[in-house]
C-alpha cells in the first residue's frame, strides 16, 4: 500500500501565515501539521513508501523537511510543478499526476495534509480491506447541521455503503462530514482516468466520491477522536489551543 499526503494548495483563506509556507508544514505546539498525520500512519504494516505532493512554490521546503523527518519509512517529495492558485491541478488532477508520475499501482491511503486528527487510522484501514474492491472514506460527525453546509456532507445506509454525498449543501441531509481520508483500492484508484476523461472536475476530491457513489462503490467509516480541519485562522488558532491544552 502507498500513502498519498495531498499538499499542493495554496491556502490563501489562511494569508498571511501561508504566503510563504504551505498549510501542511505549519506548526501546531512547535510541530507541522503534517508530522502529526505521519505519525499515525507510522504504524500501518502493509504502508512502504508515501508521497507528499506539492507545488513548484512550496517544493524546497518540503524537501528540507523531509530530510529532518523521523517518520521511519520513504517519503517521496513530488512537484506537480503547479505556481500558483489559478493554475494548480486541483486535489484529484494531483492524485492522477503522482500516480502516473511515480508508476503507482497498488492500493493507496489517501489523506489531505491540512487534517488534524487522533482518529484510529489502522481501524479504518481494516474495514476498508473488508469491502474491496469498493473505496472507502472516512466521515466523522460534527453534529452540527447548521455548520454542515461547509463539508461534503453524507448518508449510509445500514451496511455503511455511500447512498448519497452533499459536496458543501445548501440544505444538508445529515452530520456526516468527508473528513478528507480515503482509501482505494488499486482497481478503484485507476478509474481516476476515466473519471477525468468523462471531464469531471480535477479539485475537491469530494466530486470523485460522488462518482464513486453514484456507482455503489463507496463506502464511509465514522471515525471517533477528535479532528480540526485547519480552512481558516481562527480553527488553526483553535487546534493550536486544543493541543496546548493537551
Amino acid at each position: 500500500m502507498k500513502g498519498i499526503i495531498l499538499a499542493a494548495g495554496y491556502a490563501t483563506r489562511l494569508y498571511p501565515l501561508t504566503k510563504d509556507k504551505s498549510k501542511p508544514l505549519l506548526p501546531v505546539q512547535e510541530k507541522p501539521i503534517i508530522d502529526y498525520i505521519l505519525k499515525k500512519m507510522e504504524g500501518l504494516t502493509d504502508l512502504d513508501k508515501v508521497y507528499v505532493v506539492t507545488n513548484n512554490k512550496f517544493y524546497n521546503g518540503y524537501v528540507e523537511w523531509s530530510t529532518n523527518s523521523p517518520f521511519s519509512k520513504e517519503i517521496v517529495i513530488v512537484n506537480d510543478n503547479t505556481l500558483e492558485d489559478e493554475t494548480k491541478l486541483g486535489a484529484i488532477g494531483d492524485i492522477d499526476y503522482v500516480m502516473k508520475s511515480q508508476g503507482i499501482d497498488d492500493d493507496v491511503l489517501i489523506i489531505a495534509g491540512d487534517n488534524l486528527f487522533n482518529f484510529n487510522i489502522e481501524s479504518f484501514i481494516k474495514k476498508g480491506y473488508n469491502v474491496k474492491p469498493s473505496a472507502s472514506m472516512g466521515v466523522y460527525d460534527i453534529k452540527d447541521i447548521k455548520a454542515a453546509h461547509l463539508y461534503g456532507i453524507v448518508a449510509l445506509d445500514e451496511n455503511g455503503l455511500i447512498i448519497e454525498f452533499q459536496e458543501k449543501p445548501d440544505e444538508p441531509k445529515s452530520t456526516l462530514a468527508a473528513v478528507g481520508i480515503y482509501f482505494l483500492p488499486k482497481d478503484i484508484a485507476r478509474l481516476i482516468t476515466d473519471y477525468l476523461s468523462e471531464g469531471n472536475s480535477s479539485d475537491q476530491p469530494g466530486h470523485f466520491m460522488t462518482w464513486l457513489s453514484k456507482q455503489g462503490k463507496l463506502y464511509g467509516f465514522e471515525l471517533v477522536g477528535d479532528w480540526y480541519d485547519i480552512g481558516s485562522i481562527e480553527s488553526y488558532n483553535k487546534a493550536n489551543e486544543s493541543y496546548k491544552e493537551g
